[in-house]
């Protein structure tokens, strides 16, 4: 698929996502969580960025739950229009946008991070990404220090051929969508 706007492309993805039921959402996310275990960068990696996935994004609790025991887990919380990852070890709560958020008081440097697993709405196969439109995570991508691995989360249904791209926009090192 290809469209002309972000905006064209973020309702048509959240509509076909809208339309996967949930035994294929199931069956999806846990062909990525495999994928995303497999991959030779997680294994090396000893400190991991993930997200808490919303309802209409592929399910991070369980690669969540197969990475914490071996690597250091932090995830991201909003404060005010900037967003920082903590450790996980001090606990989850529900945050900001109703997404589950880490409660750490001292936030991970972005040189720290190893390997970052980043939501979309819509992908390209060569890394190009179409956030939700607030811009956390390219914000955070560009951040001075960061040097992490960057892989990008999707259901087959969100990759697109074409997105158009702005200056601020980050691309990442691989898109896994199954």
């Amino acid at each position: 698929m290809s469209f002309y706007t972000k905006t064209e492309i973020r309702r048509s993805v959240r509509k076909a996502i809208a339309a996967l039921s949930e035994g294929e959402r199931a069956s999806q996310s846990a062909q990525i969580v495999n994928h995303i275990a497999s991959l030779a960068e997680v294994k090396q990696a000893k400190v991991i960025a993930l997200f808490a996935s919303l309802p209409d994004e592929p399910s991070t609790t369980e690669l969540i739950a197969q990475l914490s025991p071996h690597k250091r887990i932090v995830l991201p919380r909003i404060e005010g229009e900037e967003m920082e990852f903590y450790d996980i070890s001090e606990g989850l709560s529900l945050g900001a946008f109703g997404i589950m958020e880490p409660q750490g008081t001292t936030p991970i440097s972005p040189n720290e991070i190893d390997l970052m697993v980043v939501p979309g709405v819509a992908f390209t196969r060569d890394g190009s990404r179409c956030g939700r439109g607030k811009g956390f995570y390219d914000k955070y991508l560009s951040r001075r220090g960061f040097r992490a691995y960057t892989v990008g989360i999707c259901y087959p249904c969100q990759i697109v051929e074409v997105l158009p791209c702005e200056e601020h926009d980050i691309t990442i090192n691989l898109v896994v969508s199954e």
